[in-house]
């Protein structure tokens, strides 16, 4: 079992795992798929760390910190991305990342 410290920052990143996961699904059926590339990498990329992060948590691994600082880069960069656009998927996505983001980095430190 993860350390207790860790659960909120757990459920933060399942939660934007989940929201970026959306995000790029909903962006794949967009009509302009070529304007929503970045977005849609940077979704994976998030997701992907986000997933990652919670299985090292999970496993009590020793470079928690070290992710967690990677993880809210990632999560920045995919905030920032879907900020740019108006749709309601990426709205909502940019809050859960850069909400992540901030967790991360107070886990980072």
């Amino acid at each position: 079992m993860p350390h207790k410290q860790h659960q909120e920052l757990l459920s933060v990143l399942h939660e934007c795992m989940e929201a970026c996961n959306h995000c790029f699904d909903a962006c794949l059926k967009e009509e302009d798929v070529k304007m929503m590339a970045e977005c849609i990498r940077l979704d994976r990329e998030c997701a992907d760390m986000c997933s990652y992060l919670e299985s090292a948590i999970s496993r009590n691994s020793p470079f928690v910190a070290q992710l967690a600082k990677v993880c809210a880069e990632i999560c920045e960069a995919c905030g920032n991305e879907c900020k740019k656009h108006d749709h309601e998927h990426c709205q909502k996505c940019a809050e859960a990342c850069m909400k992540c983001a901030e967790a991360c980095r107070n886990a980072a430190a």
